[in-house]
C-alpha cells in the first residue's frame, strides 16, 4: 500500500467498526490507484456514486492541484466521506438524486462501480448526460467488470448481489453488467473519442476493467490511460 493509500484509509480511522471495515476491503479488492492514473492531475474532478468517499479522497490527497467533488445517492455514506474530508480544502461532497450531475463543468468525471446497479437504459443516458458536462479535453473515466473470465464474473455477481439486494450494503436494485465494449459504444455514440481500454483484473478476485474516453476539442489538460498489458 503506498502513501497516499494509507493517508486516505487513516481518515475512516474514527468511524464505526463496519465503515472502517468495508472501506479497507473494498480498498484492497478495487485497483483505485491504476484508475486514478487516467484522471487528470489539475482541474474539476467529479465522481458520480462516491460511497465512502475513498477514491475521491485518495484523488484529492494524492494532487492537490485536482479540485474534487464526490456525490452519492446514500446520505449516511456521504456524511462519513465528508468527515473523511474535513480540513482538505480541494475534496467536497455532496448528495445527489440518481443520475443528477452538479451544475458546471469538468475536467474528468469517474463512475467508479455504479453501472451494473441501474438499468440499461440509465446507464446509457447517465454516460451522455456525463459526456455533456466534460469540458473540451475532458475525459470519463467509467470503472466496471467485465463478464469475462467467466469464474470472476460469477464469483463478482453472486457478491454483488448478496450486497445489493439481500444486506443492503450498496444502494441500488438492477444488477445489469453491460460489457466493456457496450460502454465504450454508448461512450462513442455520446460523441466521445479516443476510447481506450484497460483490463484492471490481474492480482485480484474480480474481473475489472477501465474504459476512458475524451471529449473533442482543445482545452483542459488530460492525461492517457496506460495501455492495456
Amino acid at each position: 500500500m503506498n502513501r497516499t493509500a494509507a493517508q486516505t484509509l487513516a481518515r475512516y480511522a474514527e468511524e464505526p467498526l463496519g465503515t472502517r471495515l468495508h472501506t479497507r476491503v473494498r480498498w484492497r479488492s478495487c485497483p483505485f490507484a491504476a484508475v486514478a492514473e487516467a484522471v487528470p492531475r489539475s482541474g474539476r474532478i467529479l465522481e458520480v456514486g462516491c460511497g465512502h468517499g475513498l477514491f475521491s479522497t485518495f484523488l484529492a490527497l494524492d494532487s492537490a492541484e485536482r479540485e474534487v467533488v464526490g456525490t452519492d445517492v446514500d446520505g449516511d455514506k456521504i456524511r462519513a466521506a465528508s468527515r473523511a474530508a474535513d480540513g482538505l480544502t480541494n475534496l467536497t461532497f455532496a448528495p445527489a438524486a440518481p443520475g443528477e450531475l452538479p451544475d458546471g463543468t469538468w475536467d474528468a468525471i469517474c463512475i467508479v462501480d455504479v453501472l451494473y446497479l441501474i438499468d440499461r437504459d440509465g446507464e446509457r443516458a447517465l454516460l451522455e448526460e456525463a459526456a455533456t458536462r466534460l469540458r473540451p479535453g475532458g475525459v470519463l473515466v467509467v470503472k466496471e467488470m467485465a463478464t469475462e473470465p467467466t469464474w470472476k464474473f460469477r464469483w463478482m455477481a453472486l457478491q454483488e448481489k448478496l450486497s445489493v439486494q439481500i444486506l443492503g450494503i450498496t444502494e441500488g436494485h438492477d444488477l445489469t453488467f453491460a460489457t466493456p465494449a457496450e460502454i465504450a459504444a454508448w461512450m462513442t455514440g455520446a460523441g466521445l473519442t479516443d476510447v481506450r481500454h484497460r483490463a484492471l483484473g490481474h492480482g485480484y478476485l474480480h474481473p475489472h476493467h477501465l474504459v476512458v474516453a475524451t471529449k473533442p476539442g482543445a482545452g483542459a489538460t488530460t492525461r492517457r490511460a496506460p495501455e492495456p498489458g
